[in-house]
Order: C-alpha cells, then sequence, then structure tokens
C-alpha cells in the first residue's frame, strides 16, 4: 500500500514537471503603468502609458488619448479624469494618453502638432513586442485633441491604419472654422490664425492639409463616432456633420450624437459624459 501512494506521487509530480517544462502553466504578465514616457527629444514629445495585465500581441487592442486646449495651451494631465473611465469600461485594452508640442511656443506652429500624434502613434507602433500590444488602434480626443486624431486616422494608413476614432466636438473644415466662426465670433478666427500661423488668405494650402474632411475617402477613412453639444460656442456642431456627411457617403460606419443645450464641453455634466462614454465604447467594440 505504501509503495502504491509513493509512485502514485512521483507520477503526479513527474506529470506536473512536464507540464510546466512544456509552457503548459500560464506566466502572469502584470499590468504596467509608466509616465512621462519620451517617444521623441522635445519637452512635451511624452506620454502616460496603461498596459493590462494578461496582454499580448494578438489580443490588446489600444486607444490613444489627445488632450485639447486651442493647439496652444492643454496637457495631457487635463486627460487624466477619463483614464479610470477608459480603464474600466476597455479593461484589456492598452491606454497612452500624449502630450504634444503646442504652437502657443516659437516654431511649433502647424503642421508640429500633425506631426508630433503621428510620431507617437508611430513610436507606440514599434513598440508592440515590448509593450505585448496588437496593432488595433483608436483614437480619442476633444476640441484640438480630437481634430489631431481625426487627422491622424484619415491622413495617415502606415504603419498602422487606425480603427475607430471618437470626436468630442472636433473641428474639421479649418478653411470654414475661420471663415465662419460660431456667432460671427472673430476671436475664433483670431486664435485659429495664430496656432496656425497663418490665414487661408495667405497659406491656403496648410488649412486644407490641415483639415481632416480632405482626407475622408472610401479608401482611407475611419469608423468614427462624433459628439458634439448643440450650443457648442467655439467649434460649430456643423463641423462634425460636415465628417459625418462625407463618412456616409464615403461607406464608412459613423455615428453622430447631439447633446441638446450642450457647450463646449465646459458645462458637460456626469451624466452626459457617461452617456458619451456609454456609446464611445459601444462604437469601438462594434469597429474594431
Amino acid at each position: 500500500m505504501r509503495l502504491t501512494l509513493v509512485l502514485f506521487i512521483a507520477i503526479l509530480s513527474a506529470s506536473s514537471c512536464k507540464k510546466e517544462a512544456s509552457g503548459d502553466i500560464p506566466n502572469t504578465i502584470n499590468a504596467i503603468t509608466q509616465s512621462n514616457v519620451s517617444y521623441g527629444s522635445a519637452l512635451l514629445q511624452k506620454m502616460d502609458i496603461y498596459l493590462p495585465a494578461n496582454r499580448s500581441v494578438t489580443s490588446t487592442k489600444v486607444i490613444i488619448m489627445v488632450h485639447g486646449g486651442g493647439w496652444t495651451t492643454g496637457d495631457k494631465a487635463d486627460y487624466q479624469k477619463f483614464t479610470d473611465t477608459l480603464k474600466k469600461r476597455f479593461p484589456d485594452y492598452a491606454l497612452f494618453n500624449i502630450n504634444y508640442r503646442l504652437s502657443a511656443f516659437p516654431n511649433n506652429l502647424f503642421p508640429t502638432q500633425e506631426m508630433d500624434v503621428k510620431a507617437a502613434v508611430e513610436f507606440i507602433y514599434a513598440k508592440r513586442s515590448e509593450y505585448l500590444i496588437s496593432d488595433k488602434f483608436a483614437l480619442i480626443g476633444e476640441s484640438a485633441g480630437a481634430h489631431l486624431s481625426m487627422l491622424i486616422a484619415y491622413k495617415y494608413n502606415t504603419p498602422v491604419k487606425i480603427r475607430a476614432v471618437a470626436s468630442f466636438f472636433g473641428p474639421s473644415d479649418l478653411t470654414d472654422m475661420y471663415n465662419n466662426p460660431v456667432n460671427g465670433n472673430n476671436t475664433i478666427s483670431l486664435g485659429l490664425a495664430q496656432a496656425v500661423g497663418s490665414t487661408p488668405a495667405t497659406n491656403p494650402t496648410v488649412y486644407t492639409q490641415s483639415s481632416p474632411v480632405t482626407f475622408i475617402a472610401s479608401a482611407t477613412a475611419v469608423p468614427t463616432i462624433l459628439l458634439h453639444g448643440s450650443l457648442d460656442a467655439l467649434v460649430s456642431p456643423s463641423q462634425s456633420v460636415r465628417v459625418q456627411n462625407r463618412l456616409i457617403a464615403a461607406g464608412i460606419p459613423t455615428q453622430y450624437v447631439l447633446y441638446p443645450g450642450k457647450d463646449h464641453g465646459f458645462d458637460w455634466d456626469n451624466l452626459t459624459f457617461f452617456d458619451a462614454f456609454n456609446k464611445v465604447q459601444a462604437f469601438f467594440i462594434a469597429n474594431m
């Protein structure tokens, strides 16, 4: 009897060692948070990284967050308030909250901001094996950050094609925004010209090349959810409607959500954001 028990234990131990040696026992991959990781040499070319546990290059999707601020102000810290929301709604996704150079500083006029977001996307893509993330990327931004998110998604298909975009009240046609500011407010036109470094009359090319609507076509456009307040005093809801109409014409999935009586995010309460992120969550899951 004792001999039988010893043989049973020995067989069980050998079987366990065999499984471990063959890799049948999974290794736990811990979640990682990294702050101020540089994706370039400039001071503001940094990002915060949130990698989920048990991630892999085949299954872990990516959301890149781009803050607003009229291209002249703002910081990734402004988007920190949404990090926990996104982590709860997308627990298996990797999140990257990025900074970019602001046009308020010398020599950082357009297209500096575009090139920085593009560089950040390329940096993350090149690090897929190190971060254990897939090539399924989405972009989410508000205001100027939404503009940059749409611009990168529609304008560039390499090295990675963005799978989905969420635009919170983002400008899409800069020439129209300059020529037809909300309520005729010329301060908006002046601020845009300062960020770009010119007017549509003096440099029409930079306005065209910096407008997401320029690059919406069936072969290049990306599924996009657009969220806007009906009383937005800075970016007209028509800017989102332009994107929606062109995406529909190109046969690209899109959703336009208009919040009655809401301004440019300043007065969006918890219920409004809760509804907005519910819709973003469903849209990303359906299109990534």
